[in-house]
């Protein structure tokens, strides 16, 4: 896959800037357009017509938005435009508007944001800063991305805590029921994927957080996959802590991620990342003893020192294009075509389904084995054939993975399922 400059330039003349008038010009020309939900999930003409924002190519059939979402060309342009305007003015430290910009998409306040470069970022503040002693118990699933496992492992080698794991199970009721049983007088934590990236299972995570809250344990979501795949609130869901990135669902730029960490729990997590914005600004290293002042009385807290100014103007412009859609429409073309995959997967009796059919635990994101096959000589044959998904190794699993988002039709999924038909 090659970067075509000229091409560029030309989407970018019609694409480019993502102002609301030129966006509004576009949608009105191509019919794209946030009518409050109306917008039909199974309408390909318009689906298409959302795809010429994306520079994406044509040749492959990319089904794996769950490692990461190409930006559309209004997010590139922001980003572009952000960088000439630093590197030509001397702009600096504009990304704060970010935080606020996060927290209304998610349902968080400003102060409950903080900016990352990606959601392990988020999950280390929160595994190291949350008071665990050795013998504390934390709760994870058999299905974790080593962004969520390897900082819980590392400490449990280090501090000497204990880690429990469940299997998310086929209902919602039933995986609730499988967490709720591990809970003893040693469990401190449950910290649990909101959408597990091995087979894109949604689990109950408000019902997980309120059980949390209920036995007093800490709630602590790797939340790499909600964001810009459903609506959220963060508040409603009740948690105490969320990780996530832009550079998903979000379809925002790669490198960029925040933290949500509830006002009334910052002062629960220890910061030990500190630097600019981090304090009161009442440090002196001048006396003696030295001084440093108090935590700042926001997510600044857990950052310190400069942030990608254009990445995050980048991140802004990713909520801008989310919104103009509608992220109500976009979750149910995002559900049908993981319904649709679902479907095409199940009509095959080689083919042995591992995401849950239960409505509320699925979305954009399925998992499955081929019987007979090898996952890793399947996917090397999507590859020839230029269909790009994902082989998951994680946690001996040994299956293969299919995520779609806006950008994608049933024509691309289509392709998929020939390829599963002839696999032997």
């Amino acid at each position: 896959m090659t970067f075509d400059r000229r091409n560029f330039i030309k989407a970018a003349s019609v694409f480019a800037a993502f102002s609301l008038g030129e966006m509004q010009a576009f949608a009105a020309k191509h019919q794209i357009k946030n009518d409050g939900g109306g917008i039909m999930p199974d309408d390909e003409g318009y689906w298409q017509n959302v795809r010429q924002l994306f520079p994406l190519t044509r040749d492959w059939a990319y089904l794996n938005n769950g490692t990461f979402g190409p930006s559309p060309y209004p997010v590139i342009d922001a980003v572009h435009r952000a960088m000439m305007d630093a590197d030509r003015d001397g702009n600096y430290g504009s990304y704060d508007a970010s935080m606020g910009k996060i927290a209304k998409f998610v349902g968080a306040d400003d102060n409950e944001i903080t900016l990352t470069h990606n959601v392990t970022d988020g999950i280390n503040i929160v595994c190291w800063g949350v008071p665990l002693r050795k013998g504390d118990e934390v709760i994870l699933t058999t299905h974790e991305h080593v962004g969520n496992a390897a900082p819980w492992l590392n400490r449990a080698k280090l501090h000497g805590i204990v880690i429990r794991k469940y299997v998310p199970a086929a209902t919602a009721d039933e995986t609730l029921n499988r967490i709720a049983a591990l809970i003893n007088k040693n469990t401190k934590a449950i910290a649990t994927p909101h959408i597990p990236c091995t087979q894109g299972q949604v689990l109950p995570v408000k019902e997980i957080c309120q059980l949390a809250k209920d036995k007093g344990l800490f709630s602590l979501i790797d939340g790499a996959h909600g964001p810009g795949m459903m609506p959220l609130d963060l508040h409603d869901i009740g948690c105490d802590t969320y990780a996530s990135c832009s550079h998903k669902w979000m379809l925002g730029p790669k490198g960029t991620g925040f933290l949500y960490v509830r006002d009334g729990f910052r002062d629960t997590v220890q910061d030990y990342y500190s630097g600019g914005g981090t304090g009161d600004d009442k440090w002196d290293i001048m006396t003696d003893p030295v001084t440093l002042g108090g935590y700042a009385p926001s997510g600044h807290r857990f950052f310190g020192g400069t942030q990608a100014n254009a990445l995050y103007t980048g991140v802004n412009a990713s909520i801008d294009f989310i919104n103009s859609i509608g992220i109500e429409n976009i979750h149910n073309r995002i559900k049908y075509l993981g319904k649709y995959t679902q479907d095409r997967l199940l009509e095959m009796d080689k083919v042995e389904l591992l995401t849950p059919t239960e409505e509320r635990s699925r979305c954009a994101v399925n998992g499955f084995r081929i019987k007979g096959v090898d996952y890793h000589k399947f996917f090397d044959t999507c590859a020839a054939e230029k269909v790009r998904i994902r082989a998951v190794p994680e946690d001996g699993l040994n299956c293969l993975r299919v995520s779609t988002h806006i950008y994608n039709n049933k024509a691309e999924v289509d392709k998929l399922m020939d390829l599963i038909k002839k696999s032997a």
